[in-house]
């Protein structure tokens, strides 16, 4: 009997109020494996404690999958066939989402392995949800180019396609380069296209707002939202 795959969600935040937005049947999930695939094998071990914190670590099988060469992913479908049950942990939030958990999961999807997808924190729809923006039609982009000005090219192109469609458009950036990102946004942009900035989701320092172009000028001098995890979104007007 082929074995399954348990997509384990993690908290977004290191904080008590990110860990108490898990839902509690987690734990059976973690305890139904045999294996576990994690893109932090070091992390995964620490989050897992606070769950259960009998477990044993050292009777399971770890893989790091932040590197996914065909050995490792030969290993993922040896276990599977073998009829282990696998559990698959991203770095954040739902594996599989913007994650490279997702090459796993196609190969369970391929070797006919029943994928159990856990409910979790997700930043890109939790953003969306608390956003007020077009939540029927939307598009996440990922990472922008790092070149400036291949950047501002690509943020013209999200706003112009954004209003062409009525979407929501929603990208994210490295920690440390979010204040040039969002000079650039200011600096191509339409004043009345919207932005929602959301950033900590689910920590304590939560915070998400959306405004206007026009209202995020004012307030950039005041933002301090560097080495912050944060979402971007926008709506053309």
């Amino acid at each position: 009997m082929i074995g399954q795959v348990y997509l384990i969600p993690t908290v977004l935040q290191e904080d008590k109020k990110a860990f108490d937005a898990l839902p509690a049947y987690i734990l059976d999930g973690i305890k139904s494996c045999d294996v576990f695939f994690a893109e932090n094998i070091k992390t995964t071990r620490r989050y897992f404690k606070k769950w259960w914190k009998e477990m044993v670590i050292d009777d399971y099988q770890w893989y790091a999958i932040h590197k996914l060469e065909d050995q490792l992913l030969n290993e993922f479908k040896t276990h599977l066939i073998a009829g282990k049950n696998i559990g698959i942990i991203s770095e954040a939030g739902c594996p599989g989402i913007a994650d490279p958990g997702q090459y796993l999961v196609e190969i369970a999807q391929q070797t006919g392995a029943t994928v159990h997808p856990m409910v979790g924190p997700n930043s890109i729809l939790l953003a969306l949800m608390a956003s007020g923006m077009n939540g029927q039609q939307f598009q996440f982009s990922g990472y922008l180019p790092i070149d400036r000005a291949e950047r501002k090219k690509a943020i013209q192109a999200l706003e112009g396609d954004s209003r062409k469609r009525n979407c929501t458009q929603i990208f994210i950036e490295t920690p440390y380069r979010n204040m040039q990102l969002i000079e650039d946004i200011i600096a191509v942009c339409h004043s009345d296209t919207r932005l929602c900035i959301a950033v900590d989701i689910t920590s304590e320092r939560e915070s998400i707002q959306s405004r206007k172009l026009s209202w995020w000028k004012t307030a950039f001098s005041k933002l301090d939202l560097h080495k912050r995890p944060a979402i971007f979104l926008i709506q053309a007007g």
